[in-house]
């Protein structure tokens, strides 16, 4: 009895011990920081009550002008947020060498597509990240946009159609839903070579499954959490994020797509084209002895966790960003009058969409700019620091191990930035208004060597999807509209809680 109250009283100990030493860490190294919840550390409401974006403000909003960093902890793992832009600078590109890792799960071993771009590491994140870059480089991006253009018609008569059914309720159309099946389409064409056919079909395949990564995840929410706070341990349990069953569809399609276009030599300067490029040069080079070791070259599965991570960031953020664009422009309509009337007169001589023309719309650009200045599809971006970092200027060493997060959503609502930040204004992206700016002032895409690597796509996808719209159709709220917008706590990117809904009119 007296044997076990010891192990008792010193599990007991041992354990008060490592939450002190935790949670009073950023106390001891006079790092100014939120005080922290056992366990759950700052992220008290996470996914329920509150969103990151609400959790980041509340700190941001706090320690702002305080000093460069401000402490909080995501469960147990110590954080770092990043408020100085300088220092964002320093963290994201200067000094990448000490954050060159985001510290997102992955096992690839178990969890195949989790082995993506956006969670490799060390060399081999740099491997790939040196052979997917001219995938998306602006002539290849070029090749791909005549698909776009073509899914881009299929969107205006899909739309077209929605304007039908919805008359008889004065023309309200659910937006995120059809731009989401826009992107899916795209996507699917160009990631897999396969055609998808969602805006036909609601219940189309790929959009189902699209739909159920983000609305039916493996575990739950507490689970993710702590699966992504606590990586390694994770890792060793052999634990998985991507369900059974998508990850056999994914896999299954990239293996089908492969095998029928090397059978039947087909050739499409898509996204899957480029993978198998990439694939049998890789392999011509371990013949030699030669490049970088990727498992002698793509493997399948390393093909398919690209795919994957391409369908999922591609079509999510870029339907969100449309969705949210074509919401600001029904709130704005002399915004919207001139973005059609840019698009008339760049289209007025060929009366065709295409690249060139696309590239041409400074006016469009500038919409979405402050579409992702107002609505950023993440609340921040993370790093994890692999060896100590010394802040310059200052005596604050962000240890090796620590995360360092970016608030990217507070940084674009900072007053002081952006004056009025709730306000929708596109000439906020004048090109002297941009100059006046820090660089670091604005984030939707992260920045530095582990900036995303699509973002060309995804803005041209977003560009084709918007002038096959605004083209034909006249935007303006409904009764069903909210304004302002609910947003959802549960997913971690920038989501509508019921949906987003607009009054819809041929023009």
């Amino acid at each position: 009895m007296i044997f076990a109250l010891l192990v008792v009283g010193l599990a007991v100990a041992l354990a008060y011990s490592f939450y002190y030493n935790t949670y009073t860490y950023w106390a001891r190294k006079g790092v100014p920081h939120e005080k922290p919840l056992p366990l759950i550390g700052n992220l008290k409401g996470i996914g329920t009550k509150y969103h990151f974006r609400d959790i980041n403000q509340k700190i941001y909003n706090k320690f702002k002008g305080k000093g460069p960093i401000a402490g909080m902890f995501a469960f147990l793992t110590r954080t770092a947020m990043i408020m100085d832009l300088d220092l964002i600078k320093q963290v994201l590109i200067k000094d990448f060498n000490y954050f060159h890792d985001r510290g997102i799960f992955s096992n690839s071993r178990d969890d195949p597509l989790t082995g993506h771009l956006l969670t490799l590491e060390g060399e081999e994140w740099k491997a790939m990240r040196q052979k997917l870059t001219p995938v998306f480089s602006s002539g290849k991006i070029k090749q791909m946009s005549g698909v776009i253009i073509e899914v881009g018609h299929r969107l205006a008569d899909t739309m077209d159609k929605e304007v039908t059914t919805a008359s008889v309720e004065e023309g309200d159309v659910e937006i995120k839903d059809l731009c989401a099946r826009f992107t899916t389409d795209v996507i699917g064409t160009c990631a897999f070579g396969l055609e998808c056919n969602s805006l036909g079909d609601v219940n189309a395949e790929f959009r189902t499954k699209g739909r159920e990564i983000f609305d039916k995840p493996r575990n739950s929410l507490l689970v993710h959490f702590l699966i992504m706070n606590n990586r390694l341990l994770a890792q060793k349990l052999r634990l998985k994020v991507v369900r059974d069953d998508v990850t056999e569809f994914f896999m299954s399609a990239v293996k089908n797509t492969v095998e029928y276009r090397l059978k039947n030599n087909i050739k499409r300067n898509d996204f899957m084209d480029q993978l198998i490029q990439l694939r049998a040069e890789d392999q011509e080079a371990a013949k030699k002895g030669e490049g970088i070791d990727l498992s002698n070259g793509l493997t399948l599965e390393q093909m398919a966790a690209q795919a994957f991570v391409f369908f999922i960031a591609g079509f999510e953020t870029s339907s969100s960003t449309m969705a949210f664009c074509l919401y600001e422009l029904a709130l704005h309509q002399d915004i919207q009058d001139r973005v059609r009337e840019e698009i008339e007169t760049v289209l007025g001589k060929s009366n065709e969409i295409n690249y060139d023309a696309i590239s041409d719309m400074t006016y469009l650009e500038q919409v979405i700019a402050e579409t992702l200045r107002k609505h950023p599809i993440l609340p921040h971006v993370g790093r994890e620091a692999k060896q100590d970092y010394k802040v310059p200027n200052t005596d604050i060493v962000i240890e090796k191990g620590t995360s360092a997060l970016i608030p990217i959503q507070c940084i674009h609502h900072d007053p002081e930035i952006y004056p009025k930040p709730q306000e929708f204004d596109p000439s906020r992206f004048d090109p002297e208004a941009v100059r006046s700016r820090h660089p670091m002032a604005y984030l939707p895409f992260g920045e530095g060597p582990r900036n995303c690597i699509g973002l060309r796509f995804g803005k041209i996808q977003s560009k084709i999807g918007l002038v096959s719209l605004l083209r034909k159709f006249k935007f303006s709220p409904s009764k069903r509209t909210e304004i302002p917008l609910i947003f959802g706590n549960r997913s971690f990117t920038l989501n509508t809680k019921y949906g987003l809904h607009l009054k819809v009119e041929r023009v």
